[in-house]
């Protein structure tokens, strides 16, 4: 059987990696190239497909629609030719992750399904930090971060993991306390309970139910979501939180309330910087949490 003409790898790593930093110039300086010299790689790999890649303009380069199913369709096989590699490899050592990880999204949504990953990827072991500041330590301490924010920092690759719900979640005996009525007497008796890098979350909820004016007994202040939710449930004040969490709790001494959509000035984005999807931990993390859908 004739043997089949291998595509340039060379020309494929240099149209990989420009696709993946989303800028040819990233991706130059991480192969050590010149610009015209990696432009020159993905032009003998456009002659070798037969096909346009990437549309050009000044120093800019933007993938076309058949750029975009050509990285659809090699990509897994790639991952699938690593793994296949690594397998087979007695000189592989074990891939690590530095990764930043809230303790509730850890709980909740991360390590129930953290089981997948270790089959597909054996090699790969996972440092996991809960310390605070994560979006700031990315790049230093941190290769990448799970975080709860309105937005990341511009210069990071974020992928925006979910949108969610404020909720004011509590124990039912304070749920009977306030009743029906948040506009009547029972809501201003009550203890607020806060989380310190989310304070936008009850603006938000008491907007929504026109209680701008709205003066607790008290606001307590957390800088942890899963000890909210245990201060909630011992009737210790109101949670303000996302819906997902209390769902995700499967907590019966929590209830809701208010049944009212009000959306979150929060999500949960996973962040690196955009060099370190060259490294192929995070890279490897990166892709399972996005085809995961945590």
């Amino acid at each position: 059987m004739p043997t089949r003409r291998l595509p340039p790898l060379r020309a494929l790593e240099a149209f990989m990696r420009t696709v993946r930093l989303g800028s040819a110039r990233a991706a130059a300086e991480e192969i050590g190239l010149s610009p015209s010299a990696l432009s020159r790689r993905i032009t003998n790999l456009e002659e070798f497909v037969g096909k346009k890649l990437f549309t050009r303009a000044r120093q800019s380069m933007q993938l076309t629609d058949e750029g975009q199913a050509f990285y659809e369709a090699v990509n897994p096989h790639l991952e699938s030719l690593a793994r296949a590699v690594e397998s087979q490899s007695d000189n592989i050592s074990l891939l690590r992750l530095r990764l930043g990880v809230l303790p509730l999204f850890g709980s909740q949504r991360l390590f129930p399904r953290l089981g997948e990953l270790r089959k597909r990827h054996p090699l790969l072991h996972i440092d996991i930090d809960t310390g605070p500041h994560l979006e700031d330590r990315v790049g230093d301490t941190l290769d990448a971060a799970i975080i709860l924010s309105r937005g990341p920092a511009s210069g990071l690759h974020a992928v925006r993991l979910d949108h969610n719900l404020v909720h004011a979640i509590c124990s039912k005996e304070i749920a009977n306390s306030v009743g029906d009525d948040l506009q009547g007497e029972g809501l201003p008796k009550q203890t607020f309970l806060i989380h310190n890098e989310l304070p936008e979350s009850f603006v938000a909820w008491k907007k929504a139910h026109d209680l701008d004016e709205l003066d607790p007994a008290a606001i307590d202040h957390y800088d942890s979501g899963q000890l909210m939710l245990e201060a909630a449930a011992q009737g210790l004040g109101i949670a303000i939180m996302h819906d997902d969490h209390m769902r995700r709790a499967q907590d019966n001494r929590l209830t809701d309330l208010s049944n009212k959509q009000v959306e979150s000035p929060y999500s949960y984005w996973f962040v690196c910087k955009p060099t370190a999807l060259e490294s192929r931990p995070v890279r490897l993390f990166h892709d399972w949490l996005v085809r995961a859908g945590l």
